[in-house]
């Protein structure tokens, strides 16, 4: 199987996260200890597309409703940072003056 090899982006790590075709950002870690931890990666797919990748761990409540309220509000949150994220994405309207 041979592939034409794709060019560094100026963001990617340059080394062995870039494969496949991919090219992969160092991780952007988020770190509060006993809290949790993101880790962000920007990675360019095969055909060229943009996108991020976040790894999320949070520390869950020991009862179980209260874990559950937690991955709700979770859920929750991150279905509104995925729309805003695709929102300013979108390009600006034209001003009309």
């Amino acid at each position: 199987m041979k592939r034409r090899p794709t060019r560094h982006t100026a963001w990617c790590a340059r080394d062995h996260r870039c494969n496949l075709g991919e090219h992969r950002s160092e991780d952007l870690v988020v770190d509060l200890p006993g809290h949790g931890r993101a880790v962000l990666t920007r990675v360019t797919a095969t055909g060229g597309t943009g996108q991020a990748e976040i790894r999320l761990r949070v520390a869950l409540a020991d009862t179980e409703p209260a874990a559950r309220r937690q991955l709700t509000a979770m859920l929750t949150d991150l279905r509104a940072l995925v729309t805003r994220a695709a929102l300013a994405g979108r390009p600006a309207p034209a001003r009309r003056w």
